[in-house]
């Protein structure tokens, strides 16, 4: 929502926004866009006098315990009869209507997969509009207009393009390939639209190219089974033309069930031994491969194995708009991941070797597991690893994976868990982990445990789909203090 608000200010228009705690990075990119923040969802918001209300997905019809209305301003749209709409409605209408959208889904990996994408393609001189669920640090911000451009690309075609003579005035050898017109890249959500509207979010984006990044369960709170998100990703492969593409993870069985239950697109797969595009390397220096053969190689400053997934996908849709997988592999090369993702918050200086805090949005268990992962390859075997988290999204505060939990830890030395506002308790889902897992019911608390377990040479990675608390500054100044 913050990112739809971006997009309607640079569109011209007068915006303001209300939510409960907004926090950083999208916080501070909202004011210095000149955009007024609200906290809460009072009625007399509607003294604003809005021309239309755009209701994000956290608003319902819910009440408290004393029976008021949760969302006040809501109730009172509905009761004067006011015009509203959801969030991805307003971006099918009035942002990427006539355009070639690129949408990216997958239960991970959407945000910096879109935000690859995007990057690509604003390096080849398509400048793409984009809606990102982060902020991209190649951009500064999570979403703009872009605009038209023609697409260039180097080196040999792949499939059905067709090859054009360079162009003089470029000092490499380019390829001209089709006016696509305008583009825009999208993280394409599979959660639902808005209290009135229960679809999956990406079913609104009618996306030309469409990535399919990979499928597990996940949003237990509006989800029965891994059957009903399925259902709604074949309810985005429905929208996509003849003429589009479908990217998808080769290495998924959930994805070839969603594609068994039909498809009218042309596929590409990346990811498995026997996909279209796949890698030969460690993730953070590989090459890529098409149909066996070596087009292009990826230097990179990211790490792991889900990395170098996601930036096959990039590399695979891209080619779709004409940009050469030479191209997409240079451009990565300088590509800066989105905030909050492996993102290093500060250091701190000990004899023997520095301690490191780094701040990841990770919050289902594959996620954490597969960060773990990427960072272990980072700092090698013979460092130690603390794994901050809190299970803070919908899926986890109602404990469906809390079994998954020791699982998706085993990659870290210590585990730490904050426990606020669970109805499950994480002592028990991280017993069997032993002394290597703790469990602190506030943020303070947390820090402490943090704080005398860590020594020189760690690196803690705190994990969480909200604010955390502050924590990373909180620990930063703590290890400065010890």
């Amino acid at each position: 929502m913050g990112g739809l608000a971006a997009l309607a200010r640079e569109a011209g228009h007068r915006v303001t926004g209300c939510d409960a705690g907004v926090y950083p990075p999208m916080s501070e990119q909202l004011r210095a866009l000149g955009i007024e923040l609200i906290e809460g969802f009072s009625a007399d918001q509607l003294a604003l006098a809005p021309d239309l209300f755009v209701i994000g997905n956290v608003v319902s019809r819910g009440r408290l315990v004393d029976g008021r209305p949760k969302y006040p301003l809501m109730e009172a749209i509905l009761d004067a009869g006011l015009p509203y709409t959801s969030g991805p409605q307003w971006l099918a209408e009035h942002v990427l209507r006539g355009r070639h959208v690129i949408a990216v889904a997958g239960t991970h990996g959407k945000t910096t997969t879109t935000a690859m994408i995007t990057w690509i393609l604003e390096q080849a001189g398509l400048m793409p509009g984009f809606l990102v669920g982060g902020v991209p640090q190649n951009f500064g911000v999570s979403a703009r207009l872009g605009g038209m451009s023609k697409q260039f690309s180097d080196g040999p075609p792949l499939g059905n393009e067709v090859r054009r003579e360079p162009r003089p005035a470029r000092p490499r050898a380019v390829r001209e390939a089709t006016n696509v017109g305008a583009c825009f890249v999208i993280e394409a959500d599979e959660y639902d639209t808005a209290f009135f509207d229960k679809r999956s979010k990406f079913v609104h984006y009618r996306p030309r190219t469409a990535v399919l990044n990979n499928l597990e369960f996940d949003h237990a709170d509006i989800f029965e089974n891994l059957g009903a998100i399925e259902r709604q990703f074949h309810h985005l492969v429905r929208t996509v033309p003849g003429t589009g593409r479908i990217l998808v993870n080769g290495l998924e069985e959930s994805l070839a069930r969603v594609l068994h239950m039909g498809c009218w697109s042309e596929v590409r797969s990346f990811g498995s031994t026997v996909s279209d595009f796949t890698a030969l390397g460690e993730p953070d220096a590989f090459d890529v491969l098409y149909h066996g053969s070596r087009v292009a190689s990826v230097k990179w400053a990211l790490a792991g194995i889900h990395n170098q997934l996601n930036g096959l996908a990039a590399i695979a849709a891209a080619e779709h708009l004409g940009v050469s997988p030479q191209i997409a592999a240079g451009s990565l090369s300088t590509f800066q991941n989105v905030k909050r993702r492996m993102e290093l918050r500060g250091t701190v200086v000990r004899q023997g070797g520095n301690i490191s805090v780094y701040d990841d949005f990770a919050h289902h268990p594959t996620a954490i597991r597969t960060t773990i992962d990427g960072l272990r390859r980072k700092a090698g075997m013979n460092k130690r690893i603390l794994a901050v988290f809190e299970p803070r999204s919908n899926t986890m505060k109602l404990g469906t994976m809390k079994a998954q939990l020791p699982w998706s830890l085993e990659g870290a030395d210590l585990a730490f868990c904050h426990s606020g506002a669970l109805d499950w308790d994480p002592r028990e889902a991280l017993a069997v982990m032993g002394a290597r897992a703790s469990v602190a019911n506030n943020i303070d608390a947390l820090v402490g445990q943090v704080v005398a377990h860590a020594r020189a040479g760690d690196s803690i990675v705190c994990m969480s789909n909200g604010g955390f608390g502050g924590i990373h500054t909180k620990l930063l100044q703590a290890l400065e203090q010890a």
